[in-house]
């Protein structure tokens, strides 16, 4: 907004002094076409030609300055309203017009841009409708969701748990050949085996938070995102806390698709973060519902090698799927926070699920 008020006032200052100068120019050019013909007449002293000039160099620059302000200020008036709507936008707020609009070309603009607000507002609703139709068809094909989840989970069981399981038995085996000889590698290795079973607990945690329902089973989201956190703050080691406006109510598509999400991001905390603190908050806001992620861990650096592993790309998916935006800040050892802000339009925020 600030770098907008400036190239506002650039604009202004700019066509005063284009006005100053055209205004010495038409100046110029009268006298020029009085004196070839001699209907100018010498003044009587040179102090009378500086008191002259200086008045004149004032009288035009003035008028000049005061056209080129009164020019400019009344387009700016105009595009102002604009530039605020397009700001809006981009954050996702849909606003109303109220522009000056006119028959030249800034009205024209106007009615364009009122146009595209229509159209990206119909989108919105589209895809809030279409995510919330496949909600429905979600729920009819509930059991066969069901039986993939389990697939997968069984293949990560395989993968993670089961790898880090047999890594501990071998090393286990290990010590008590090494116990007798060498105390300090066996301290070592016992040492080794501790971090392997925090790792595995850690992957045990996360996969038991999507033995969950994978939808919210009529609950709205805040009670069914607050009964998850409650349940997960008294099985792991870390803080947390959460805040919730329970007021909030969203169609069954919107909601399943937060809840998804924050499942996503919880078990990324557990499974890589190595965090003490974690927060979630679901508010409220004139312009939508803004969900954020917060904890205190190792981060990670945000580039295209960790957004498969991190989950990423699925929740930016789901994110678009119901017409929102998500910002994910990271750094090593910085930790992370995730904020989604999805626009809900006033027809959809009435809906009961």
């Amino acid at each position: 907004m600030d770098g907008y008020k400036r190239r506002l006032t650039n604009m202004i200052w700019r066509s005063m002094s284009e006005s100053i100068i055209f205004s010495f120019v038409v100046f110029g050019a009268i006298i020029y076409f009085l004196n070839s013909r001699n209907l100018i007449v010498p003044f009587t002293s040179w102090q009378e030609g500086v008191k002259f000039t200086f008045i004149t160099i004032l009288v035009i620059g003035g008028i000049g300055a005061v056209y080129g302000f009164w020019n400019s200020n009344r387009i700016t008036r105009r595009l102002e309203p604009m530039m605020e709507t397009m700001i809006l936008l981009e954050k996702g707020t849909f606003a109303r017009g109220g522009f000056q609009n006119g028959e030249d070309e800034i009205g024209r603009l106007g009615d364009q841009l009122g146009r595209i607000m229509k159209r990206w507002e119909e989108q919105v609703t589209s895809l809030q409708r279409l995510s919330n139709d496949n909600a429905e068809l979600a729920e009819k094909a509930k059991l066969s969701a069901v039986i993939e989840e389990r697939q997968r989970l069984a293949r990560e069981l395989h993968d993670a748990v089961s790898q880090q399981l047999f890594a501990i038995s071998m090393t286990a085996t290990a010590v008590g050949r090494t116990l007798d000889k060498d105390f300090e590698k066996a301290k070592r290795q016992i040492h080794l085996i501790e971090e392997m079973a925090s790792v595995a607990q850690s992957e045990m945690r996360a996969l038991l938070l999507h033995l969950r329902p994978i939808h919210l089973e009529g609950k709205r989201l805040s009670e069914g995102l607050v009964e998850l956190l409650k349940e997960l703050a008294a099985k792991v080691p870390m803080a947390i806390t959460w805040d919730m406006d329970e007021d909030i109510r969203l169609n069954k598509g919107i909601e399943d698709h937060l809840f998804r999400i924050v499942q996503e991001a919880l078990s990324n905390a557990l499974r890589h973060s190595k965090a003490n603190k974690l927060e979630v908050k679901l508010l409220h806001r004139p312009d939508g519902v803004r969900l954020a992620i917060r904890d205190d861990g190792v981060g990670f650096e945000l580039d295209a090698k960790k957004l498969t592993s991190y989950g990423i790309v699925s929740m930016k998916e789901r994110v678009n799927e119901i017409g929102g935006s998500v910002d994910i800040i990271t750094a090593p050892d910085r930790g992370t926070r995730i904020e989604i802000r999805v626009p809900i339009l006033a027809a959809e925020y009435a809906v009961e699920n």
